[in-house]
């Protein structure tokens, strides 16, 4: 077999084109940062709104048959748009720390090093919206069989989720167990 020479070393002008490239990625990247943050505290101050609105008019209400169950189901949907905000809050967090830079003063759980540690945050927040999201259908069900079938796509949903979650750990933690090769590379 031949012996391959090193590739040639890149030019200046070569770096500084690979650089700028490089450069605007991370401009972009930025982009999606800050519009990801923009859409979590819209997300955040609608639910904060529509809570006012929803208590408001309960308090006009009180002692009505229904007024509970409103709010339960107020609250529920309100969690369910939280919980939204909170996966598009650590999406932005995630892409800054892993593309942009590592944010200081968040805390301890929030740390993002991997794509894996993203996407694990992202789905126990996915399985939580979408159990939320069924109890706030299962609270307006007025009977009949369409909620078993809404129960079980979401339930279908859950469990792939949740069997990619236990494959992508397995695979993360076979990554970090692995040993090293005779020659020192990974």
């Amino acid at each position: 077999m031949a012996k391959r020479s090193p590739p040639a070393p890149l030019s200046a002008t070569r770096r500084r084109t690979l650089a700028g490239a490089f450069g605007f990625t991370r401009l972009i990247v930025e982009l999606g940062v800050l519009s990801s943050f923009a859409f979590s505290l819209a997300l955040f101050v609608a639910a904060i709104a529509q809570a006012y609105v929803k208590i408001r008019a309960a308090l006009g209400e009180l002692g009505e048959a229904h007024t509970a169950k409103t709010l339960i189901v107020s609250a529920v949907e309100q969690a369910d748009t939280l919980l939204v905000g909170m996966a598009l809050l650590i999406i932005s967090f995630g892409l800054q720390a892993l593309f942009v830079g590592r944010l200081q003063n968040v805390p301890a759980w929030l740390h993002i090093d991997s794509f894996d540690d993203l996407k694990q945050k992202l789905i126990g927040i996915v399985i939580v919206a979408l159990a939320v999201n069924f109890f706030s259908v299962a609270l307006e069900w007025k009977g009949g069989s369409d909620i078993l079938v809404y129960g079980a796509a979401i339930a279908a949903v859950i469990l792939a989720v949740g069997a990619y979650s236990v494959i992508l750990t397995r695979q993360g933690d076979s990554r970090s167990h692995a040993p090293d090769s005779p020659s020192g590379q990974p």
